[in-house]
């Protein structure tokens, strides 16, 4: 199979996980104090506004797919100077702001679920990346994938 329909398929995954993630209705397994809730929406708008501000980041290098482009260059600046992936960051934020929401052991699981595909699919991105840019291997070596040191 090559590389874009793989990547594609990563896609596709990615829709599926993040559906039920969306679409699973919430239960009440346990209750939130207020600050708990003004915890999740943080999480949910800062995930959604890192989602967009890292996109708008990689310029030319922004693809649907994990797959790099040809015409792209690699972005080790902004938030991509603190994690390899504020994309995949902002998304498990807001699954993060969804399930402390949602006060459901269903979403605890899914969220985990979550955790776990995006991690994979950030090996198998980064993989390529390391592939299509020579220098990718030791900015990886200095930089966490999805979330940043306190102190450098």
């Amino acid at each position: 199979m090559n590389r874009r329909t793989v990547g594609w398929l990563w896609v596709l995954g990615q829709v599926v996980v993040l559906g039920l993630v969306i679409l699973v209705p919430g239960r009440d397994d346990w209750s939130n104090p207020g600050w708990v809730s003004v915890i999740a929406a943080v999480l949910f708008f800062g995930g959604l506004a890192l989602v967009a501000v890292a996109a708008l980041g990689l310029g030319n290098a922004l693809t649907p797919t994990p797959v790099p482009t040809e015409a792209g260059t690699l972005v080790t600046s902004g938030f991509y100077g603190l994690v390899r992936h504020p994309i995949y960051t902002g998304v498990l934020a807001i699954v993060a702001g969804m399930t402390l929401r949602s006060t459901s052991w269903v979403h605890v699981g899914m969220a985990v679920v979550a955790y776990v595909f995006f991690d994979r699919k950030a090996a198998w991105e980064e993989q390529m990346l390391s592939e299509r840019y020579p220098d990718y291997p030791a900015y990886a070596a200095q930089t966490p994938r999805f979330i940043p040191r306190p102190f450098r």
